[in-house]
């Protein structure tokens, strides 16, 4: 295990939120930071809050790595539109994040291991890579030989999380399609999450 899959919920605490929306987070019942100086809450400045808007949507997509998550900002900034809308389609176009979204896996990080593992094919080909971009039309599957994997069945079954209407999937048959590059309303985020205060914090 990974030392960011088994320190995920720090995460949350570090962050004061339920970042995932899951029963057992510690969060719901341990709403301050880890340590022993966890409880000392001050008011954030601006750079405060703008600082914890990115590490919120950094953490929740498995806790993307400082260097990705910038080349992600720079690319929602040379496309044409709204930047903050540009990065939340960006996000939630990475592979792992649609295999989550799917319900194909319980967590974030038990996805980019699943995807990491060679479970997933994109378009018929195995495709082993998290950050992958998926477009629109393609068709995600669960390779034949995982769709019995334990975690796979619980998760289909799930009733913790809805699919959102950007994604089609069939869990029978364990496949299914990105349809559209979603808007940051249409993304399922337990928590509010502030894209606006990013774009912020990286163009200081």
């Amino acid at each position: 295990m990974s030392k960011r899959v088994s320190s995920k919920y720090k995460i949350n605490r570090r962050l004061g939120v339920n970042l995932w929306g899951r029963p057992k987070s510690p969060i719901n019942t341990r709403d301050y930071g880890p340590g022993e100086h966890g409880q000392r809450r001050k008011k954030p400045s601006d750079f405060g809050l703008q600082l914890m808007a990115k590490q919120k949507l950094k953490g929740y997509y498995g806790n993307i790595s400082e260097k990705q998550f910038r080349k992600y900002y720079q690319e929602a900034v040379r496309r044409r539109g709204d930047t903050s809308q540009n990065l939340i389609g960006i996000l939630e176009r990475r592979l792992d994040a649609v295999v989550y979204r799917m319900k194909f896996v319980p967590t974030v990080f038990a996805s980019r291991q699943f995807v990491n593992h060679g479970h997933v094919k994109v378009n018929g080909k195995k495709v082993n890579i998290p950050s992958y971009m998926v477009k629109e039309g393609d068709v995600i599957e669960v390779r034949e030989a995982s769709r019995q994997i334990p975690m796979v069945l619980l998760a289909t079954e799930s009733s913790e999380r809805e699919v959102p209407d950007y994604i089609e999937v069939n869990h029978q048959r364990m496949t299914g399609s990105f349809i559209r590059q979603p808007k940051l309303e249409d993304v399922p985020y337990p928590v509010q999450m502030e894209p606006n205060l990013v774009i912020e914090y990286y163009s200081r």
